[in-house]
């Protein structure tokens, strides 16, 4: 196409100006031209000047698009001698065949699971999460009805009257440091936890928090070892990493590794000594011992996952694990999640001294980490005394629910189904007889209305599962509990 048949085609498709601006429109039609073969390489296209009085728009727009497609290398142009189309087939070469036993013309579907990765089949296969994340009896969700939202609000409304600009860009590696310095005191007056400030590095849960330290500490193959059962997300977590787990069963004094497993060290074992998630017993002190004595041995590490230990109900937890480590090999993870509200993303990773820099860049480099004004927030709600008065506040209030969710099972079922790990955290098992298959009590009970996880699905053997139902309790209120509680009562009588 020489440049004057150019000039009317563009005449012809160039559109009424209500379509899209000026300069998309021409953009758009010379590259079409120039990819479909109209204009071949070497066409000289018509001057900015003559192009611009024929379509009845400003010379300058012209020479923007004709910059645009420079800079894009569709044309050249050189001072003084025109524009011409670049030769573009080199671009557009056919990649090599590749051996393949699929059919021929074999239809693959966009989104098929089979375009997918091991570790993506995997991943996708095995899913824990829930879109439902409210109501009787959705375990671990906090009632966020309760949340402080007058006092975030009024503490948030300060911090962006001081003009706030460096809480609106990307956080400092470790995250914002008066949080930082917040949540090391709060650990240590709490929960035992011994670290400075520099050993905190700000996450937005524990998920982040367990992801970074595998990518840092462990390499695909490696062996760790995990509670059986185990909390869903981080078992997928270290499956989706390539490492090779190793089901711990826990006795009522939590993880019980036996000889075998002794014999064969791991390169991390992950534990919730405070409320062992699901089954909710807490390590006893000798078990804790011999695990740090063990990891020290050994020169493994250990990931303390502490989700809930601030809700006990007629006892205090023990000290963190970590505040019992004198050989640096725990690290503690905790969010805020189950305190205030999961919305929030904030959350921390308490890491050994010598580690702390390391860890605090890793997450600024993964993760490209901001949220600043909700740890900025956040730091000025603990040090203000909020924290610790919301959470007796909430505490007080679940106990409630977890007394009036006890007597609904007791007033349906006596003493015939055991409650399991109800002394602690935002949930209850009710423990099912063998035989009865968990996931389709969950399943009716769905159909009634009322959420609730089976807990034969926490164990990596499922062979060895024990079934039952996991209850949380906080996010709803006695008036809620009873009626669901009433129709989920007349679901599980349908399997004994």
């Amino acid at each position: 196409m020489e440049s004057f048949i150019l000039s009317e085609w563009l005449l012809q498709n160039f559109g009424a100006p209500g379509d899209s601006p000026a300069y998309h429109r021409l953009y758009q039609l010379i590259c079409r031209a120039i990819l479909e073969g109209h204009l071949s390489a070497g066409a000289r296209l018509p001057s900015s000047r003559d192009l611009a009085s024929e379509l009845g728009i400003a010379r300058n727009t012209v020479l923007q698009v004709y910059d645009q497609l420079s800079e894009e290398g569709y044309v050249h142009a050189g001072v003084g001698r025109g524009t011409y189309v670049q030769d573009i087939s080199q671009d557009l070469v056919d990649p090599p065949a590749a051996k393949s036993d699929a059919p021929e013309h074999a239809a693959v579907h966009p989104d098929s699971v089979h375009d997918l990765s091991r570790r993506g089949r995997a991943l996708v296969s095995r899913l824990g999460f829930s879109n439902l994340q409210s109501g009787a009896f959705m375990p671990g969700i906090p009632d966020v009805r309760e949340f402080p939202l007058k006092t975030w609000s009024r503490i948030q409304n300060r911090l962006w009257r001081s003009e706030p600009w460096d809480l609106m860009r990307y956080a400092p590696a470790g995250g914002h440091g008066p949080a930082r310095q917040a949540i090391s005191d709060y650990l240590g007056s709490v929960r035992a936890v011994r670290s400075s400030a520099q050993q905190v590095v700000m996450t937005t849960g524990i998920h982040q928090g367990v992801d970074v330290a595998i990518r840092l500490l462990c390499d695909p193959g490696d062996t760790v070892w995990i509670e059986e059962p185990a909390y869903w997300g981080v078992r997928n977590l270290l499956l989706s990493a390539g490492l090779r787990l190793v089901p711990i069963r826990v006795d009522e004094e939590g993880i019980c590794p036996g000889e075998a497993e002794y014999a064969r060290p791991p390169r991390l074992i992950v534990v919730a000594p405070s409320h062992q998630y699901p089954l909710g017993m807490v390590m006893s002190l000798a078990r804790r011992r011999m695990l740090l004595d063990y990891a020290r041995q050994v020169s493994c590490w250990i990931i303390e996952d502490d989700y809930d230990s601030e809700f006990r109900y007629g006892s205090r937890p023990l000290a963190s694990l970590q505040g019992m480590d004198e050989s640096g090999r725990v690290l503690y993870a905790g969010s805020f999640s189950k305190t205030l509200c999961p919305g929030l993303r904030v959350g921390f990773l308490v890491v050994p001294e010598p580690l702390a820099d390391a860890f605090a860049d890793a997450v600024a480099e993964l993760y490209r980490e901001g949220n600043m004004m909700n740890q900025a927030v956040l730091a000025e709600f603990i040090r203000e005394g909020h924290l610790a008065q919301h959470i007796r506040r909430v505490r007080r209030r679940y106990a409630e629910r977890r007394t009036c969710l006890i007597d609904q099972i007791h007033g349906h079922f006596g003493n015939t189904l055991e409650i399991v790990g109800g002394d602690a955290g935002l949930h209850l098992i009710l423990a099912l007889p063998e035989g009865v298959d968990d996931t389709l009590v969950v399943r009716d009970g769905l159909q009634q209305g009322v959420v609730t996880r089976a807990l034969s699905t926490y164990y990596l053997e499922r062979a060895h599962a024990r079934p039952g139902l996991l209850l949380g309790y906080a996010g709803v209120s006695p008036e809620e509990i009873r009626p669901a509680f009433d129709a989920l009562a007349r679901v599980i009588g349908a399997y004994l």
